[in-house]
Parts: structure tokens; C-alpha cells; sequence
């Protein structure tokens, strides 16, 4: 059995917003302190980060104005959820093998990557945005590139918060279903969802963390 992890929760910023103003907005409601992340060339978007406990984290991401944000499935799905007013824009699990997940989706895995000002760069591979786009209750998969372990968002800061609980419009079988969990013992460490039958589209409807403030969902 592969190991599997929640490993972020992505919220995109507003259309009139910004990435400073909603990051504030958030900083302010968790009762936390976010991290400066920094651009995704690939991708075209740029991102701030809130470390968590248990090597997870609150990415804040934007798209920028830039070419790769019209060609990567990752710019245009941020893209998307910000011109529908912002929000919640998709939970990612980390993996020990993409293979299976480029066999079942029949392509291969993008590379990702962020520099950052010291020199040093965080990267990794992933997959699954293009269904996302398609059915935003499905997570994207990622892994991180071997040797990277030291620099991974959530150890960018003493965490002061943890993810609790994850509420998905959307259905269990499904979700289980596009991550290839046969076995009902098998499940994605470290999350908690809860699902409700979808009113509308589906997807994350929202988020609770254990913070300084007590517990708070946004």
C-alpha cells in the first residue's frame, strides 16, 4: 500500500483582493502569522504560506499576469477560482509514487518549482489539476523531489495552527475512487473530511483549524 497524505489545502485570492489583502484577512481571522512564499514560474502564480502542525500547510495563491498562467493547468484553475470570487480552491495529498496516478490519468506528471532568495529551490512533480478543474471535490496529487525534505512549506515557521477538518461538497466513493482506495482500511493520513451532497458545485466548502483563537472555519 502507497503511502498517502494530506499535504495542503490551496485558497485562491479574490478578483479585487490581492494576495496581501486576503493574506491579512486570513492572518487575522486564524490569529496566525503567514510565511512570504514566492513565485511558481511555471505555473504563473506566486504564493504565501501559513506553516501547520503535522507537515501541512495553508497555501494563499494568485495568478500573475504571465504566460505560463494561460498554459499550466495550475495557473488557469487559479485563475478560474479567483474570477468566481476567490475561496477555496483545492486540497492536494503527497504520495510516494506518481506512477500510478500518470498510468490511471494517461499522462505524465508536471514538474514544479520555487526559488527561494537564498538560492536554494523547492521542487517537485505533480498531477491531477486538470481534474480538479473538471470536479473540484477531487484533490491533486504531488510528490516532492528527494532532498527536498528540509525545505518543505510547513517547516518554514513554528506552525501556531492545525488543520482539523476539511467539509467537501461532494462524495466520499468519488473522491475515494479518483485517489484508487480499493481497500476500505485504506484512507489519506492525517485528514479528517466530511462530505455533504452538493447544492451546487462541488468542492471544499470549508476549513476548520485548531488555532491560538480556538477553533475558526473559514
Amino acid at each position: 500500500m502507497h503511502m498517502m497524505r494530506l499535504d495542503h489545502v490551496s485558497y485562491a485570492v479574490g478578483p479585487d483582493e490581492g494576495l496581501t489583502a486576503t493574506v491579512a484577512r486570513l492572518a487575522d481571522a486564524l490569529g496566525i502569522e503567514r510565511v512570504k512564499g514566492g513565485v511558481h514560474p511555471r505555473f504563473g502564480t506566486r504564493n504565501a504560506i501559513f506553516p501547520l502542525r503535522n507537515r501541512q500547510y495553508l497555501e494563499v495563491v494568485e495568478v500573475l499576469d504571465h504566460p505560463s498562467s494561460e498554459k499550466a493547468p495550475f495557473g488557469q484553475a487559479v485563475r478560474a477560482r479567483s474570477e468566481m470570487g476567490g475561496g477555496w480552491m483545492g486540497w492536494c495529498v503527497t504520495v510516494d509514487d506518481l506512477g500510478p496516478f500518470e498510468e490511471r490519468l494517461g499522462r505524465q506528471s508536471v514538474p514544479g518549482n520555487r526559488k527561494f532568495p537564498d538560492g536554494r529551490e523547492l521542487t517537485w512533480r505533480q498531477i491531477g489539476i486538470k481534474g480538479l478543474i473538471a470536479d473540484p471535490q477531487v484533490p491533486y496529487l504531488l510528490r516532492w523531489d528527494d532532498g527536498t525534505e528540509d525545505l518543505h512549506p510547513s517547516l518554514a515557521a513554528e506552525p501556531q495552527a492545525e488543520l482539523s477538518c476539511i467539509t467537501i461538497a461532494g462524495s466520499r466513493e468519488r473522491v475515494r475512487d479518483w485517489l484508487g482506495l480499493d481497500d476500505p482500511q485504506e484512507r489519506v493520513q492525517d485528514l479528517n473530511v466530511e462530505y455533504e451532497a452538493p447544492s451546487g458545485t462541488p468542492g471544499i466548502l470549508s476549513v476548520t483549524f485548531d488555532t491560538p483563537k480556538g477553533n475558526v472555519t473559514i
